[in-house]
């Protein structure tokens, strides 16, 4: 069974199907799967650290003893209740991604203890290279489950979840800026949130500005995919290819300079809709989060843009979008073709 839209993912990570006896979670992103897998595990067992309840395997261990997989996965639970067996996969072995394939269909079908829950972290799977994504898929008793690279949405829900636990805060403007500077990757992203919370002090109610994080953040960094999105939307193709390729340089490919292509298009949107229901443009502007520093250059190009602009602009961001998530794409030529159309059109409209 495939779950890969949102909702269904979530129910399923909320409280999981009792049909269903291994899950495989898989992705580009460790830290994504490993969030996901840590949720999952939490819903199979009460004690999901607990070694009487939970068997954590790896590679390795399925490489120095072949029978290890099906030997923890027909035991019992010495506590009582559902075992649950975790498996990390690090590697790319065609042996051993058969060897995970074939305990997964055999247990599925029942054949080992049906108590047991085998749950599989793993990493980018493509649909025709792994018999183990094809098995999962094809069991009626397991689930895959795709975990994509985070979106900003998503990036900003984890920071406010995450400070909201020590007792501090973001105000929006600080919360734009500091999502803008967070790395992809979501383990990497995580351990910078639970650094900013130290520095706001837990437990001390702390709603930071973006003022107050200048000491944590210290300099921008040169190549900022939020300078390369305001660049295209201002015309200035020249600056806004140079800043992409030094974010794709600093390891910032393409799709998150797509994402800041799409965030900036938005703010705009909701920019000029606010402002032909009445609003003043900086009035507007504020309200769309744009950051102070940058709301000069904002209003000289919500001065220019207008709505069908942007709504025939919008197509070409999402389909962008979806390009840079296929398999082997060239995300970097993607983003740049994109930043090349939003400049053209920018120049007509007289920026």
């Amino acid at each position: 069974m495939i779950l890969s839209r949102r909702p269904d993912v979530e129910r399923f990570l909320a409280k999981p199907d009792p049909a269903i006896r291994c899950a495989l979670l898989y992705g580009r992103d460790a830290g994504v799967v490993r969030d996901r897998a840590n949720q999952l595990a939490g819903k199979v067992t009460a004690r999901p650290d607990d070694p009487f309840d939970v068997a954590l395997l790896t590679d390795r261990d399925l490489d120095s003893d072949g029978a290890r997989l099906e030997g923890e996965l027909s035991a019992q639970s010495m506590m009582g209740g559902r075992r649950l067996v975790r498996l990390r996969l690090s590697v790319d072995k065609a042996a051993l991604d058969k060897a995970v394939a074939e305990a997964v269909t055999a247990h599925a079908a029942g054949a080992f203890n049906p108590e047991a829950f085998l749950l599989i972290e793993a990493g980018e799977l493509t649909p025709r290279g792994s018999v183990l994504r094809k098995a999962a898929e094809a069991a009626a008793g397991a689930a895959a489950i795709p975990c994509y690279e985070d979106e900003a949405g998503d990036v900003a829900r984890l920071v406010r979840e995450t400070l909201a636990k020590d007792n501090v805060g973001l105000n929006a403007e600080a919360l734009q800026l500091f999502v803008a500077r967070l790395p992809r990757e979501r383990g990497v992203a995580r351990q910078e949130i639970e650094r900013l919370a130290l520095f706001l002090g837990p437990g001390s109610g702390a709603n930071a500005t973006p003022r107050d994080l200048e000491g944590f953040l210290g300099v921008e960094p040169e190549a900022s995919l939020a300078d390369a999105a305001s660049d295209a939307f201002g015309g200035r193709l020249a600056e806004a290819q140079a800043s992409l390729r030094r974010a794709a340089a600093e390891g910032e490919g393409g799709p998150g300079a797509v994402r800041a292509i799409g965030l900036h298009l938005g703010r705009l949107r909701r920019t000029l809709t606010l402002a032909k229901s009445g609003a003043g443009l900086q009035e507007a502007a504020k309200a769309s989060g744009v950051f102070w520093k940058n709301e000069r250059e904002f209003l000289r190009q919500a001065r220019s843009w207008n709505l069908e602009e942007l709504d025939r602009l919008q197509p070409q961001v999402l389909a962008a979008d979806r390009a840079c998530k296929q398999t082997g794409s060239p995300d970097q030529l993607i983003a740049e073709r994109l930043a090349l159309t939003v400049a053209g059109r920018a120049k007509r409209l007289g920026l």
